[in-house]
């Protein structure tokens, strides 16, 4: 099992919106990005936070699936694929918000 996560250099997931945001415009791509990322240091002197990866914030954005998990089969990269979950939709009112709670 260790030995099949290490191979993973890549996963494709849709992006959860933030929780300041309220539209769900930036969730509907897929995004590639490298999980290969705990190659960081602290900067002794400045304090910083650094890292040895350059490819620590490279994430390349999808219109579908397909296409992301194509450009990873295309440049031979190892990749998992993280399905997103469905969403609760709790319909709501504001006239809820007056009503006396016994």
């Amino acid at each position: 099992m260790l030995l099949e996560l290490m191979k993973i250099n890549f996963i494709i997931y849709k992006p959860a919106k933030s929780s300041m945001q309220s539209g769900l415009l930036n969730t509907k791509k897929w995004c590639l990005t490298n999980t290969n990322i705990n190659e960081s240091y602290k900067s002794p002197k400045f304090g910083w936070d650094g890292s040895t990866n350059p490819e620590k914030k490279i994430r390349l954005f999808f219109e579908t699936l397909n296409e992301a998990k194509r450009f990873a089969q295309n440049n031979n990269y190892n990749y998992k694929v993280i399905e997103p979950l469905k969403r609760k939709i709790i319909k709501k009112s504001y006239a809820q918000n007056f009503i006396k709670k016994s």
